[in-house]
């Protein structure tokens, strides 16, 4: 089958790499502009992009996906199908009829759960047991499609959006093959999604990752996680922003008053124990202090304390 590969994120990446291995051509990939990043704000291309140019395929980046001239692109390549993986912009409905089979969509959740932009982090976050993949023939709504398959993923206790975003990404690459196998030999078969049980999974921002302390040591450590790496859980001590790494629900001993973002003890074997939500407390392992490296949350606690107990350390939400 003659393709179109939209696709921008290293999630995007293995089913790319699939197709390009596979017995079929993708004629044109369409990938998000280079955008700047880090400290010098260069310019750098999409992992999307760079994967593409090696393999010697027409790489183009229109600013806007549905243009004249994004269309223009697609029906040049006069594809038999369309492939869209995390490439981050909504297609329009001329654009998705251009291909004779039009353009399926693998998406990183079991819809029509976790539909939008973040659906992996939210999966943790929700304290989902299980997730997965999805492919679906794409109309003009957010991942509202006819579902064509579905793989299901567990959820494992310590999974973090990285590490789960890879799995889901192996994942999705096979699930999209197995589908253009079933468009060649005809046996697709559609199902509508089940509308009443659609969750929506907004895309996240910097900002979400403060912690609020008066939520229960559970959700916190799945926050972590669901926000690693990015955009990263944070909260600040003794006015410096400190970033979380792991963590995990501690055995709540403290008698007394209870106030939450309080540290009550540290320790090489447990971690950093503070105080959260609904009487509970959570074990800080590996933190990330600004400006620094990654280090155990023990360490750093005795590198700023002197002769105040614990008790007198608490974590906030703003560095004044």
């Amino acid at each position: 089958m003659k393709i179109v590969f939209f696709g921008s994120a290293e999630f995007s990446c293995p089913s790319l790499e699939a197709l390009i291995h596979s017995h079929h051509k993708v004629e044109l990939v369409i990938t998000q502009p280079d955008r700047p990043k880090g400290r010098g704000q260069r310019l750098c291309p999409s992992p999307v992009k760079v994967l593409a140019q090696k393999a010697g395929i027409r790489v183009e980046q229109p600013e806007r996906a549905s243009s004249p001239h994004s269309r223009q692109l697609v029906q040049q390549a006069k594809p038999d199908i369309g492939v869209v993986v995390a490439y981050g912009q909504i297609l329009s409905h001329a654009l998705l009829s251009i291909p004779v089979h039009g353009f399926i969509n693998v998406h990183g959740s079991l819809l029509p759960r976790h539909r939008g932009a973040s659906p992996i982090q939210w999966a943790i976050i929700e304290g989902d047991e299980k997730t997965g993949v999805t492919v679906i023939q794409m109309d003009a709504g957010v991942d509202t499609g006819d579902i064509l398959l579905q793989r299901e993923e567990v959820i494992l206790p310590d999974d973090t959006a990285g590490t789960l975003s890879v799995r889901l990404a192996r994942l999705g690459a096979e699930a999209l093959l197995e589908t253009l196998s079933q468009y060649e030999e005809g046996k697709i078969i559609r199902c509508r999604q089940q509308n009443e049980l659609a969750t929506y999974s907004r895309l996240l921002k910097k900002e979400d990752g403060l912690i609020d302390w008066t939520q229960p040591a559970d959700r916190i450590c799945r926050l972590i996680r669901g926000l690693n790496p990015w955009p990263g859980a944070f909260s600040y001590l003794m006015g410096r922003r400190i970033k979380f790494l792991q963590a995990k629900v501690a055995e709540h001993s403290q008698q007394g008053y209870h106030c939450p973002g309080r540290i009550v003890r540290a320790s090489r074997q447990e971690g950093l124990v503070v105080e959260a939500g609904e009487n509970s407390s959570l074990a800080l392992i590996q933190i990330q202090p600004e400006g620094k490296e990654a280090m155990p949350a023990w360490e750093y606690i005795q590198g700023i304390r002197h002769r105040e107990p614990e008790g007198q350390y608490r974590f906030g939400s703003s560095s004044s």
